[in-house]
């Protein structure tokens, strides 16, 4: 078909096309005019999502996450935030409602669900391109009504969003709050433990311990080798070649220095006296009578240094002996004071261990707690809903344009469908087209050629039927 048979066939068939087209508008503008009313609330929530938390202190990840906002357009459109809305407006508990409810449900199932999905069909939720964001649109025969469902839909959305940040937060508070009692009983019994130990041995501070025990044994350890040293030079006096009288003990008392000069005294004395007065002299026997005397009295007081030397040695190697057992007891007792430390080393470990574990445990018990009974959210009404002024359907100018549009292609595809239908001789083309014969020549019309303004005119109106083709 060619663009000529094509306007041909729309200038035959202008009579239906427009009969059509006005039937399509007056039908649209009927229908548009017996439509109820739709009023359209709208509200804005913006959710910060670079502002830290304000217990944590930190930007959690998830909020920067591309699913993030999605994720609270879904939110805004779940069965939970569309049940806060009907308990926000108390719907459930409106009479003609419930009326409602029992005729088209006859009583079955929840009254705050159905109200729920009601509202869900008339709920419109888009987040904004490239910002953060989500618009809120509510319609509506009313536009208080709509307005009032916009708004609580937007603070329902916050309210679920904080519940849904609370409750899990609530829940780790509970199980904290477990484990930190358990934590705090541990640690208790460490402490426990540790000072029984230390009142059983006796133990305080067991550095300043050791060091008083080590001080000790260095002491014992020092006075048995003083004398071990005495000792030994007492047994090799004793055994010394030259005697008793070459010791220096002897040597140096001033007794026997004294009584070995009274003895040299006397000596020349007598020695004098036997030349002088003769052996016989009274005076020479005197002086021979003292001279034994002072050496007997030398000889005691030598044998006296003698013993005493003996008795130095024995008494050392009393002694000796003394230090060498309280040296080993004192090892031992070194050796239990070590094990005690180490063991108190031990319980000390573990009450430091229950300590950090009970800090560590009480500090997070402490954030969630926090956590738990927050009442700030990332989110907020950029601009509530307010009530419309002009309802946003029926739009009366946009669906006559429509439906004028719709109209044409109706009375268009009518006129191709008669045409199709009932073919007919609309040009010389057609004629040659159905007869399968060559055109040889056509008779114009003698009237003059139309102008612009007649073909226009002409296009609209029917002056002549053509002739029908003869099948």
């Amino acid at each position: 078909m060619t663009l000529q048979q094509f306007l041909l066939i729309l200038r035959a068939r202008a009579r239906i096309i427009l009969y059509t087209l006005l039937g399509v508008v007056a039908l649209t503008l009927i229908v548009s005019l017996l439509l109820p009313k739709q009023y359209t609330a709208s509200t804005a929530v913006v959710l910060d999502v670079k502002s830290p938390d304000p217990v944590a202190g930190m930007v959690l990840p998830g909020l920067m996450a591309p699913g993030y906002m999605a994720t609270q357009v879904d939110i805004v459109n779940s069965d939970r935030v569309a049940q806060r809305v009907v308990k926000l407006l108390h719907m459930d508990e409106n009479p003609k409602i419930r009326a409602q409810w029992q005729e088209a449900t006859e009583g079955r199932g929840d009254l705050v669900s159905w109200l729920g999905e009601l509202l869900q069909k008339k709920l419109n939720v888009k987040p904004s391109r490239e910002s953060n964001v989500i618009n809120i649109s509510f319609s509506g025969s009313d536009p208080a009504f709509a307005a009032a469902v916009t708004n609580a839909f937007a603070q329902a959305f916050i309210d679920v969003s904080l519940e849904l940040k609370v409750e899990p937060a609530r829940q780790y508070s509970t199980w904290f709050d477990e484990q930190t009692k358990l934590q705090r009983s541990k640690l208790e019994a460490a402490q426990a433990a540790l000072s029984a130990y230390q009142q059983k041995t006796g133990i305080v501070a067991t550095d300043e311990r050791l060091d008083y025990e080590t001080a000790k044994l260095n002491e014992l350890s020092s006075q048995l080798t003083n004398v071990q040293a005495q000792t030994s030079d007492s047994h090799s006096k004793q055994k010394s070649a030259g005697g008793s009288e070459t010791l220096t003990e002897v040597i140096q008392n001033p007794l026997i220095n004294n009584l070995k000069s009274d003895i040299a005294r006397l000596e020349a004395k007598q020695q004098e006296s036997s030349i002088n007065l003769g052996k016989n002299h009274p005076q020479t026997v005197r002086n021979a009578s003292e001279i034994v005397s002072l050496k007997e009295r030398l000889a005691v007081e030598t044998s006296k240094i003698s013993g005493s030397l003996s008795t130095s040695y024995q008494v050392g190697k009393q002694k000796e002996k003394e230090l060498l057992e309280a040296i080993d007891a004192q090892k031992a007792r070194l050796l239990d004071i070590s094990q005690q430390r180490d063991a108190i080393n031990v319980l000390k470990r573990d009450v430091e261990t229950a300590q950090r574990a009970f800090e560590a445990v009480s500090q997070r018990a402490s954030q969630t707690r926090l956590e738990s009974q927050s009442v700030q959210t990332n989110l907020a009404v950029l601009n509530p809903a307010i009530e419309p002024p002009e309802a946003s359907s029926p739009k009366l100018l946009l669906n006559l344009i429509l439906s004028v549009f719709i109209g044409t292609l109706l009375g268009v595809g009518a006129a191709l469908a008669l045409e199709l239908g009932n073919r007919r001789i609309r040009s010389a083309a057609d004629l040659s087209d159905a007869i399968k014969l060559p055109l040889l020549a056509s008779i114009g019309s003698t009237h003059a050629p139309p102008t612009l303004r007649e073909t226009l005119l002409s296009f609209f109106a029917w002056r002549k039927r053509p002739l029908a083709l003869a099948r």
